[in-house]
């Protein structure tokens, strides 16, 4: 196999008992182009061999280099919230449980995924996309002198979620020579299920859709994955158009979000469909969402219940549930009524740890 490790640095950790590592690594997209993504490699500092690996696939962030997890301070840490109670950080980053993982003698891994921190727009919400990064990562981190072992699952949450449950369903060609024993997905977002149900797609029906910055970034990060069949000018407005390609790199997801409000109040519309397109796009979120395969690895589906129409509505994620059940996949659910989006990673991450670990 050819090298996958691009660079790494030892980096320091607030993790006791651990050795960091940030690194950047080759990678590649749905369509097979290369790509490069960054990330960090966590793990026990005392020697070891074909120790257990966690992949962790994070959330939201951003579209570029502003929402790069591992260029924030200390990123080898456990995770921290934007909407945390005197949090100064601008986007969530980190991973949780971090110091049980080390403890228990795993190695763990983070992609930033391609676009953050690496050249080129994201691909946001490019479930297959993300879920090879969270896959190369770990071919990168068998490079390290930290005992990674050839057997991985996944855990990831919202965007990383997605992320997560594409990851039992890649081309044999992308896990080379690793196997995958199972992914956890945190509140899952997949775009095909959105669009079939009460949200994405009624956003998208309307002719002045409100600015929400989840969607912009989608819509933006699939002409990223499908540059020769989709356009910004399907979809956005002059307008729109100025202000994504003025604050991609440089504006993290909530930042975003406020200016494109802000845009809209003083200038109009930032989306508008151009809906003789719409067959090419519902093609294109087909072909790069998650629920499309019956998965090769068992999957768990932990959903946050407290609130109807989150970031990921419930609906979502209930629908994934389904499209799986329907493919005959190996899927189990845990429920959290009185989590929100936000909670959900500190509530469930201890199921999710003890179910990944039974399946090695």
């Amino acid at each position: 196999m050819s090298k996958v490790l691009l660079h790494h640095e030892k980096i320091p950790t607030s993790i006791t008992g651990a050795v960091a590592y940030r690194i950047r690594h080759a990678s590649h997209d749905l369509a097979g182009r290369p790509t490069e993504s960054t990330g960090v490699v966590i793990a026990p500092e005392s020697p070891g061999e074909d120790r257990r690996v966690m992949s962790w696939a994070h959330g939201t962030t951003g579209m570029g280099d502003a929402g790069c997890p591992s260029a924030r301070p200390d990123p080898a840490r456990e995770l921290t919230l934007y909407f945390a109670e005197g949090s100064t950080t601008e986007i969530d980053y980190g991973v949780p449980a971090l110091q049980r993982f080390i403890d228990e003698g795993w190695v763990v891994v983070a992609t930033d995924y391609q676009g953050l921190g690496t050249p080129g727009m994201h691909q946001y919400t490019v479930n297959r996309t993300n879920a090879i990064d969270a896959v190369t990562i770990v071919q990168a981190a068998r490079e390290l002198p930290v005992g990674a072992g050839r057997r991985f699952g996944v855990i990831g949450w919202s965007q990383g979620g997605g992320a997560a449950v594409a990851a039992v369903e890649l081309d044999p060609s992308d896990y080379g020579d690793l196997e995958i024993v199972g992914a956890a997905g945190m509140s899952p977002g997949v775009p095909r299920i959105g669009l079939t149900l009460p949200g994405m797609g009624a956003s998208l029906s309307g002719s002045d859709v409100p600015p929400d910055a989840h969607l912009v970034m989608s819509l933006a990060g699939l002409v990223a994955a499908f540059p020769d069949t989709l356009s910004l000018d399907d979809v956005f407005t002059p307008v729109g158009r100025r202000v994504l390609e003025a604050s991609w790199n440089v504006q993290p997801v909530h930042h975003l979000h406020d200016m494109l409000a802000r845009t809209h109040a003083h200038e109009g519309a930032v989306i508008v469909v151009d809906h003789s397109k719409f067959p090419v796009w519902l093609k294109a979120f087909e072909e790069s969402s998650a629920a499309r395969r019956t998965p090769v690895a068992p999957v768990l589906v932990l959903m946050d219940e407290q609130i109807a129409m989150g970031p990921v509505p419930v609906a979502w994620q209930k629908g994934y549930v389904a499209a799986i059940e329907a493919l005959g996949g190996d899927i189990t659910v845990q429920s959290y009524p009185d989590d929100d989006h936000f909670s959900l990673p500190a509530s469930s991450i201890d199921h999710a740890r003890l179910w990944l670990a039974s399946k090695f």
